[in-house]
């Protein structure tokens, strides 16, 4: 009996946003990311990476805060069609899918808290950049501004 209590114990712990907030209390490292805008400009952003499956299914889940130059960076083994959704994400994003190239290909603007309509990539995409909602409008990014971040070179991009 103990030990049938103890498993279940152990179960309730390990599965993510739990009664403790693993998935909150969740770490990741930080690295920059540049975003160059077609007439030059640059912005600057510290992004976690999102690389495993497991990662990206946890994403910005459960976060609180997200500071206004900080974002999840989601890189792909291969140029696929991608979905996303907004459950027990706690701040609005916007949403730049990244091509093959490292440009952006579409951007989904203030997605929804919570939501768990389907925001697609529209195409096949090497990566999604979720920021801050009001980003995009308030640096001005546009669909064919460039990406550049190592792990998008890593996986077979050119950016």
């Amino acid at each position: 009996m103990r030990a049938v209590f103890l498993s279940l114990l152990l179960l309730v712990f390990l599965v993510p946003g739990g009664p403790t907030g693993i998935a909150a209390a969740q770490t990741w490292d930080s690295e920059p990311l540049t975003i160059t805008k077609a007439d030059g400009e640059t912005h600057r952003f510290t992004v976690e990476l999102a690389l495993t499956v497991q990662d990206q299914g946890r994403g910005l889940m459960h976060r609180k805060f997200l500071g206004p130059d900080q974002g999840m960076l989601f890189v792909y083994r291969r140029v696929q069609r991608v979905s996303m959704w907004m459950k027990n994400t706690f701040i609005p994003l916007d949403m730049l899918f990244i091509d093959a190239q490292g440009g952006i290909a579409r951007i989904h603007e203030r997605a929804v808290p919570h939501s768990e309509t389907i925001i697609p990539s529209g195409g096949p995409v090497r990566a999604v950049l979720e920021v801050k909602g009001g980003t995009v409008s308030r640096l001005g990014l546009k669909p064919g501004d460039r990406v550049h971040h190592p792990a998008l070179k890593r996986f077979g991009g050119r950016s």
